[in-house]
């Protein structure tokens, strides 16, 4: 599949490529090849790079061409003229942040450089390259599209893995054994939500315009942040030595979590039921013992630890009430 996208990637640069150096060799266009080359160098990993670069690379374009003009008719159409321009040019260029408009843009000044002119029609004929180009480059970026079914997939993979890891946690809250409880598993959990932000990030950039783009980064960094929280959670149930009467309160409800961790969940009913939780354990005798008392902490500070792990959700859910943006 990988090596497809990248057959089909490479016969659509070099479809703008040659059509861009046909389109300027039917307008007659002294250099005409050149405008194949602009079309490559247009080219972005998503559309809203290429619009970015386009209206920069025009930007530096014309300020090339009035460096130049004022060089050239200064110093002569000699080489020192050209190293003068360049000395500017990338000056301005580094000043402003287009640096992908150096190569470019300079290849473009060599034509007055090696036809010693810079007459009005010569000027025009530099500005017909660099917009057929520019155009050929954006439209190979028009066919991109946001992969949907891509970060639908990423997405249910990613919250499958935390539901995985809660289901567990509940498990391990009632072992005193915890020898091979070492957190192997948040590292497929990184990766899964590393792959899903770059395409999400990809996506975002590919699409001009949609609130489910926006959706989606929005998403997988809330679940960035409850990971964060599962961590600081398994740290605590890892640290636990014995099994408190109440370790069996809190498995029933993290069992309840990873049962009910869906993306349309607003969680608001497992926030009310922690409450009522964290309530009826405030209310039970004090520890007896050391080991007690310090197990009996670390079960409360999971309790606060989960709440946040919700509260996280509960935000998001608010600011996304609408449901039908991740069920697309």
């Amino acid at each position: 599949m990988k090596s497809f996208s990248l057959i089909l990637n490479a016969l659509k640069i070099t479809a703008a490529a040659v059509l861009a150096a046909a389109l300027a060799a039917f307008c007659h266009l002294d250099f005409s090849v050149s405008a194949g080359i602009i079309a490559i160098l247009s080219i972005q990993p998503t559309k809203k790079e290429t619009l970015w670069t386009a209206a920069s690379r025009f930007a530096a374009f014309v300020c090339a061409v009035g460096i130049a003009f004022l060089c050239f008719s200064l110093l002569g159409y000699n080489l020192p003229a050209f190293g003068v321009y360049l000395f500017f040019f990338i000056g301005l260029c580094l000043r402003f942040g287009w640096n992908s408009a150096m190569a470019m843009d300079s290849v473009l000044i060599t034509h007055f450089l090696t036809t010693q002119d810079f007459s009005l029609s010569m000027a025009v004929n530099e500005f017909l390259l660099f917009v057929i180009g520019v155009s050929a480059g954006i439209l190979v970026n028009l066919s991109l599209r946001k992969d949907t079914r891509g970060i639908e997939r990423l997405k249910a993979d990613t919250d499958n893995q935390i539901r995985k890891i809660l289901s567990r946690m509940s498990e391990r809250v009632l072992t005193n054994d915890l020898t091979d409880y070492n957190g192997d598993c948040f590292q497929e959990l990184w990766d899964d939500l590393g792959r899903a932000r770059n395409l999400a990030e990809t996506n975002f950039g590919n699409a001009l315009s949609g609130t489910d783009v926006v959706y989606d980064k929005e998403y997988l960094s809330m679940r960035t942040d409850q990971c964060h929280v599962l961590y600081e959670m398994y740290k605590e149930v890892r640290h636990l030595n014995t099994t408190p009467v109440q370790a069996q309160k809190i498995s029933s409800f993290l069992r309840k979590v990873s049962e009910e961790y869906d993306q349309n969940n607003t969680v608001e009913g497992l926030l009310k039921d922690l409450k009522i939780l964290d309530d009826g354990m405030k209310q039970e005798p004090m520890p007896q013992s050391r080991a007690e008392f310090e197990d009996r902490a670390r079960l409360f500070s999971l309790i606060g630890l989960l709440e946040e792990f919700l509260r996280i959700k509960n935000e998001f859910a608010m600011k996304y009430p609408n449901s039908d943006l991740s069920i697309r």
